[in-house]
This record gives structure tokens, C-alpha cells and sequence, in this order.
């Protein structure tokens, strides 16, 4: 049976158009403008440690912070500085280094295999995961470095890679489990050296028979290293849920995996651990899905971070219609974008590109009091009582009734037959609450 945790939903998984199409790699244009971010992960943005017309090479640190809660950033491309200054991103303008990409792809010095890494010492396991830049490549972002050096109080004994992908169209992590499972298994290794007598346990969706094959074959002999099939449901993929399907431990209201002794890393963050640690390389690529019905060509695609969308769209063939609507991540957790000129960063996780009846959303209606919202929630919290505090501007209320513990999953939004905006309203009144604590944190 496979393992799965309380509550959730069942999305149409829209999947059919990419998840058989292998990664594609796209290349910048000589002479194309890349844009990079100095804020693409949880915690202190970087500061440039470059200059408008510098040279740079491709690996190169373009931006780096003294702070722990941190991860620096590199050029993709070999090429010139040509600007220093504020850029949009998906949901935000991020002060950004802009580089026109010279068509050569130099490497940088500090780019050098290594034959193994049993030789290595914790401390330089980790400083290689920190210096490459390397962040939850699911979508979170927080620095992997970070994760990976939890307390000395925090015992942990199970190391998760997620393989979930539960948001619907996104494809990009069954294709990386399938066509690189071995650098996966490899990756979970480097990690396991970090936590001592760990279990490493890559959990997949059971709608993917092609990655959980590939990623058998690929551990098999390895005692400490199991594929566990969790069943197809809708948000699978969040940590606390998944660490609950798995291991039947709850995850404490406010708290995180590593106070029930465990770690959760993306897929793709794992093969960025393999790639640091065995072949010198920072983070500087992402796989995306790209689909919808707008788009000429969905696929997969390995980009440069810091590729424009526009450039990726354009080299993947174009639109065949314009899009009525682009949205950022998948359908439930994305973010609607109303400009392709931003950059794909260190979190894109897929772009969808969807008709005006793909896009479509019926008009919100008064609650019916079915109850279908708090059936389905998978933290157990009640949606309509949380939007009752929201309507009356209650934040305390808000707070008391838990609405911090929300994933914003949009399950609650999604099973409502009214089409209350349910999980938009809380995500909102969620982040204000968590910036007053951050700001109180720091007073």
C-alpha cells in the first residue's frame, strides 16, 4: 500500500503534454541579456561583488553576503557586466547584475572535478554546498547549507528526497528522476555523510512508474537508501505532510521537519549537491517546465539561471496564441506573471501559458457551509473560519485559530464549489503576520 497522509485532493494532473518529453537543453544567444537576481533564496539578499563592465566567467560569484541565511550567486555565461540595478522577478524587483552573454560559456577557474567525496570532511561537504549557492530547488529556496546543519539538539535519523511533484503540469521532476537517478542516489550518499547512522528514503509519487524503476535500479545494494511509493494526492510534495505519510511523525504547529528527525530535499537539489561536490559546479542551471495551451512546444527545458522567459519562450518555438494567462510555478501555489521579461532564477520551477479557457475561474459566490474546505485541508485548520477573521480584520483571531500553520496549497480555494478566494485571502494576511514577527524578531 502506498503511503500517503490525512485530508488533501485529488487536482486533474494535466501532466500528458510533458511528462513523456525528455529535458531539452536551451543555450542564451551570444549577445542575449541575462538577469540575475541578488535575491533568489529565503533570508539576507547578496550584495553584487562584481562592477558594470567587468568581465565575468561562467561559474564566477557575482554576489555573496556575509549573513548565514544566505546563498550566492553565479554567472551562467561568460560575458560583461552591463548593468548593476533593480529588475523585476516573478512577484517582486530585486536589485540584479546584468550580463550581456558573450557566446563563449569560459569556465571560471574555480570549476574542477573531484574523483570522490568520501575523503572529504563535513565542514567541507558543507562549504561546498554553501559556496555553489545551492537552495530548495521545489520552490521554497531556502539555502540547502542552512538545512542541511540543523541544531545539535536536533537529532536527525531520516533524510527524505522529494520526488512528489504533486502540483499539476509541472513535469520536470519525474523527467530529472528518470534520466539522472543515478546522480540522485549519488547526491543522497554526499548528504548521508553529513547525518550520521541516517536512513535515506526517495519518496515518489505512484503515478510515475518510469522514475520509481529507474531510481530502484539505481540504489539497489545500498543498505541505507530505499524508494517508497507514496500515493498520488494533492499536496504530497509538502514537507510536513510528506514527512507524515512517510514516518507517521506530526510536524508541531509552528514547527519544521527537524524537530521529528528529519531532512527534506527536492530532487533536483540533490543532483545540485552531486554536481558541487563531484564536478565543481555552482548552481547555474534550472529545469522548467514549460506548458499550456498558449505555448508551441511543451517540454522540459534545462535553462541558464538568469535566462529572460521571453528568450526561453522564443527558443522553445514560440507561442502559438496569446496566452490569456501566465502563471509562475503550477496552478495552485503559482504566481500570475503579466510580463515574460523576467528572469528564470534558482525557484522556477515551470511557467504555464494557459488560454483564456484554461484560464478560466467562475465567479465567487457566497459560502454554501458545506464544509468541503475543512474536509480537505491537509493541516486540519478550518479555511472558513480563518477567512471569517480575515473579512472582520481580526489578525489575532487569525493567529489564535492557527492560520500561520497554512501551507498555501490552495486546496481550500480548489474543492470549494462556491469558488471562494479562500486561500488567496489567508496567504495575504498570512505574510503580513509573518513580516511582523520578522521585524519584531529584529527589534
Amino acid at each position: 500500500m502506498a503511503f500517503t497522509f490525512k485530508r488533501g485532493i485529488h487536482p486533474n494532473e494535466q501532466k500528458q503534454c510533458t511528462e513523456n518529453v525528455p529535458i531539452h537543453t536551451l543555450l542564451p544567444a551570444a549577445g542575449s541579456e541575462l538577469v540575475f537576481p541578488l535575491l533568489q533564496h529565503i533570508g539576507a539578499p547578496c550584495k553584487p561583488l562584481v562592477e558594470k563592465g567587468q568581465k565575468v566567467l561562467l561559474g564566477e560569484k557575482i554576489g555573496d553576503s556575509e549573513a548565514f541565511l544566505c546563498a550566492p550567486v553565479h554567472s551562467s555565461v561568460s560575458g560583461i557586466v552591463k548593468d548593476i540595478c533593480p529588475h523585476l522577478t516573478v512577484g517582486a524587483t530585486v536589485d540584479s547584475v546584468i550580463i550581456e552573454n558573450d557566446g563563449e560559456f569560459t569556465e571560471h577557474e574555480s570549476i574542477k572535478e573531484r574523483s570522490g567525496f568520501q575523503e572529504l570532511s563535513k565542514e567541507q561537504v558543507l562549504g561546498i554546498i554553501r559556496e555553489a549557492g545551492i537552495v530548495g530547488l521545489g520552490g521554497a529556496g531556502f539555502p540547502t547549507h542552512v538545512k542541511l546543519s540543523p541544531p545539535p539538539d536536533k537529532k536527525i535519523d531520516t533524510v527524505i528526497v522529494n520526488g512528489c511533484e504533486c502540483e499539476p503540469y509541472l513535469t520536470t521532476d519525474n523527467r530529472v528522476m528518470i534520466e539522472e537517478s543515478q546522480r540522485i542516489v549519488i547526491g543522497l550518499q554526499i548528504i548521508l555523510k553529513l547525518i550520521e547512522s541516517g536512513t535515506g528514503i526517495i519518496a515518489v509519487e505512484s503515478n510515475k512508474p518510469q522514475a520509481i524503476d529507474a531510481l530502484k535500479k539505481s540504489c539497489a545494494g545500498i543498505p541505507n537508501i530505499e524508494v517508497a511509493i507514496v500515493k498520488t494526492k494533492y499536496p504530497q510534495g509538502c514537507e510536513k505532510q510528506l514527512v507524515n505519510a512517510i514516518t507517521k511523525r506530526e510536524v508541531p504547529s509552528g514547527g519544521l521537519p527537524i524537530d521529528v528527525g528529519c531532512i527534506v530535499n527536492n530532487v533536483d537539489t540533490v543532483i545540485a549537491i552531486h554536481r558541487a561536490v563531484l564536478r565543481g559546479r555552482p548552481l547555474m542551471r534550472k529545469v522548467v517546465t514549460l506548458t499550456g495551451g498558449a505555448i508551441k512546444n511543451p517540454g522540459n527545458y534545462k535553462a541558464r539561471i538568469g535566462t529572460k522567459l521571453n528568450d526561453l519562450v522564443e527558443q522553445a518555438g514560440g507561442f502559438k496564441t496569446n496566452p490569456a494567462k501566465i502563471v509562475a510555478g503550477g496552478p495552485m501555489m503559482g504566481v500570475a506573471v503579466f510580463d515574460t521579461d523576467i528572469p528564470v532564477i534558482k525557484t522556477t520551477e515551470g511557467v504555464l501559458f494557459l488560454t483564456a479557457e484554461e484560464a478560466y475561474i467562475p465567479p465567487e459566490r457566497n459560502c454554501i457551509r458545506c464544509g468541503s474546505c475543512v474536509e480537505r485541508c491537509p493541516s486540519g485548520l478550518i479555511p472558513t473560519e480563518l477567512n471569517a477573521d480575515i473579512l472582520k480584520e481580526d489578525s489575532e483571531a487569525f493567529v489564535r485559530h492557527n492560520g500561520l500553520d497554512c501551507i498555501e496549497c490552495g486546496s481550500c480555494s480548489y474543492i470549494c464549489p462556491a469558488k471562494r478566494r479562500l486561500s488567496q485571502a489567508i496567504r495575504t494576511i498570512r505574510r503580513v503576520e509573518l513580516k511582523k514577527r520578522q521585524n519584531k524578531g529584529k527589534a
